[in-house]
C-alpha cells in the first residue's frame, strides 16, 4: 500500500501541542488493558485502584508492570511491602472498578467504597477482587522513575512485578484454556469516558507464520 500524501496526514510534535480538540495519544495507544491493583500499607490498610498503563512483559517467569502518573498510594504501598495483586476488570464489574478510581483520602477502603468483596490471596497479604474471573498475585521486582529526553526526572513511575500466584474462576476454563472473551474484560479508550469490551463476537484468530 503506498504511503499517504502529507496532506492526508495530521502530524504534530507533542512538545508543540497536538492541534486537535483533545490529545489523541491515549486513543492511538489503545484500547489498553486495565491493571486493577490492590495493595496494603504497612498497617495493613487496603487500597484498590485501576491503572490503564498496564500490561504483561514476559512469561517465563510471568512479569507485569503498571505506570502511575504520580506517587499514588498504590506505588507507596508496594514500595513499602513489596507485593500487590491485579484483578481482571470486566464489564459486570465496570461500574465498581470506576468507583475505585475516585481520589479519596489515604486509608479509605476502596473495596468497601465500591461494594466489592475482598478474597484472600495465598502468597501475599493484599486481597484480590472476589468477583473477578482472574487475578494475579505479584511480588515487586523494581520501581522505575521515568525521565524525559533532557534527562529530567518526571513524577511518573513504573512498577514491575513477578507473578507468584494465579487465580482463575473455574467457570471460565474451557477445554483447559482460560476463555478470555467469555470473561468480558474491559479496556481503556483514549478519552475521558471511553472504554472497550472484549466479547466472543469480536474474537478472531490468526496463526503466526512458521517460516
Amino acid at each position: 500500500m503506498p504511503s499517504p500524501d502529507h496532506d492526508d496526514v495530521h502530524y504534530y510534535d507533542p512538545a508543540n501541542g497536538h492541534g486537535l480538540a483533545h490529545d489523541p495519544f491515549k486513543a492511538i495507544v489503545g484500547p489498553r488493558p486495565i491493571g486493577w491493583v490492590s495493595s496494603c500499607d504497612r498497617e495493613g490498610r487496603v487500597n484498590l485502584a485501576p491503572y490503564s498503563y498496564f500490561n504483561a512483559f514476559h512469561d517465563k517467569p510471568p512479569i507485569i508492570a503498571f505506570g502511575s502518573s504520580d506517587w499514588k498510594d498504590s506505588v507507596a504501598n508496594i514500595e513499602a511491602t513489596g507485593e500487590f495483586a491485579t484483578s481482571l476488570a470486566t464489564r459486570p464489574l465496570a461500574e465498581a472498578m470506576n468507583r475505585t478510581s475516585a481520589p479519596v483520602a489515604h486509608g479509605i477502603d476502596e473495596f468497601e467504597l465500591a461494594g466489592l468483596t475482598p478474597a484472600p490471596c495465598r502468597q501475599i497479604r493484599p486481597p484480590r477482587v472476589a468477583g473477578s474471573p482472574a487475578a494475579l498475585e505479584c511480588k515487586l521486582l523494581q520501581i522505575v522513575r521515568q525521565h524525559d529526553l533532557q534527562g529530567r526526572a518526571l513524577d511518573a513511575w513504573m512498577v514491575v512485578g513477578q507473578v507468584v500466584g494465579v487465580h482463575i474462576a473455574r467457570a471460565f476454563i474451557r477445554d483447559g484454556l482460560f476463555d478470555t472473551a467469555a470473561a468480558r474484560p474491559i479496556m481503556r479508550g483514549g478519552y475521558m469516558a471511553d472504554y472497550f469490551e472484549a466479547t466472543p463476537e469480536t474474537l478472531f484468530r490468526m496463526r503466526r507464520p512458521t517460516a
